[in-house]
């Protein structure tokens, strides 16, 4: 039997669900209804057709990228913490994220994370075009770092591995060296470490920026 109460917000969770986990190309209104338990029509008259549906997505996906809260108790940190939201955002919505580009809102999608960044930068004293260019520099570095674990992560199997390239005997001046790197890569702890590198440069007293 069908299910006869169903809301709009119920549509477009189990849109995005299916759109997070397979591509927009395996959302149709039929897999959508039988994932929902209803009639087709009922879909229709929730969001429309399916042009319609993929707008409402690719909207929605931009509000929830704006509910940015920065934490921690100094500049240095908060501007960490935005950086991390938003690392995990862009990862848990890659499909999503892609439709939103596709549609020309990138920049939208990113303005609220620039101003918190702003806001950031303020406190610790920036302003003008070194604050301008510390924002772009944090968001730069964390949508080129995600950049680069996707392609590590869809790469195929490397032939010889980087265990095998980097065995002591490859660096006899560092061995220590040599076995870190031949040990996986930890994304995470890379991610805050590179972060927080950048940030310090950025926010050190006197600092210039390179013309």
């Amino acid at each position: 039997m069908a299910r006869t109460a169903l809301t709009r917000d119920e549509v477009l969770d189990a849109a995005a669900a299916l759109v997070m986990q397979h591509g927009p190309a395996a959302l149709t209104m039929r897999k959508l209804a039988a994932e929902l338990g209803t009639a087709v029509t009922s879909i229709y008259w929730h969001v429309g057709n399916r042009e319609s549906l993929l707008d409402a997505l690719v909207r929605r996906t931009v509000e929830e990228m704006g509910a940015i809260r920065p934490s921690g108790r100094a500049p240095a940190d908060r501007i960490l913490s935005v950086a991390r939201i938003l690392r995990r955002e862009l990862r848990e919505r890659p499909h999503l994220i892609a439709m939103v580009h596709e549609r020309g809102l990138t920049e939208r999608m990113f303005l609220p994370a620039q101003q918190a960044l702003v806001h950031e930068v303020h406190a610790a004293g920036l302003r003008g075009a070194r604050a301008a260019d510390a924002v772009r520099a944090v968001q730069f570095q964390v949508v080129g770092y995600l950049l680069v674990e996707r392609s590590r992560e869809r790469s195929p199997a490397q032939s010889p591995a980087e265990s095998e390239l980097w065995d002591p005997a490859a660096a006899p001046h560092d061995p220590a060296l040599a076995r870190a790197l031949a040990r996986p890569a930890d994304p995470d702890r890379l991610f805050l470490l590179s972060v927080r590198a950048l940030v310090h440069t950025l926010l050190a007293p006197g600092a210039a920026p390179p013309r």
